[in-house]
């Protein structure tokens, strides 16, 4: 029974799990790979969760919501461009570029809203 029990958990990985070995030999963690000083570890998870749940959300937003989102944000390319670039690119106005942007984060916001 202890040994099924200890399957349960043989696939978990922890923060202090060895991930790989520097060039000077010392262990690398887990929590050295995604460690940034300036924001707790704990938060940095939750911001990964949450970009990973925008990303799923973003699949609901129509063609051009999605297209307008992406580049905004920088979701694809990491290259966030201004709502002026974005709308040369798609060959509208600036404002329409607005309009779409408000309407898509409105339906991000609920999507958000529905599963917290």
């Amino acid at each position: 029974m202890t040994l099924r029990s200890g399957k349960k958990y043989a696939n978990d990985l922890y923060l202090q799990d060895t991930v790989g070995i520097d060039k000077d030999g010392n262990e690398i963690t887990l929590q050295d790979k995604v460690a940034d000083d300036s924001i707790p570890i704990d938060e940095q998870v939750e911001q990964k969760l949450r970009y990973k749940k925008l990303i799923e959300q973003i699949k609901h937003l129509d063609k051009r919501e999605r297209e307008v989102i992406e580049m905004r944000y920088g979701i694809k390319n990491n290259k966030e461009i201004t709502q002026r670039e974005v709308a040369k690119i798609l060959g509208i106005s600036r404002s329409y570029v607005s309009r779409i942007e408000k309407k898509a984060i409105g339906k991000l916001s609920s999507y958000f809203n529905q599963t917290d």
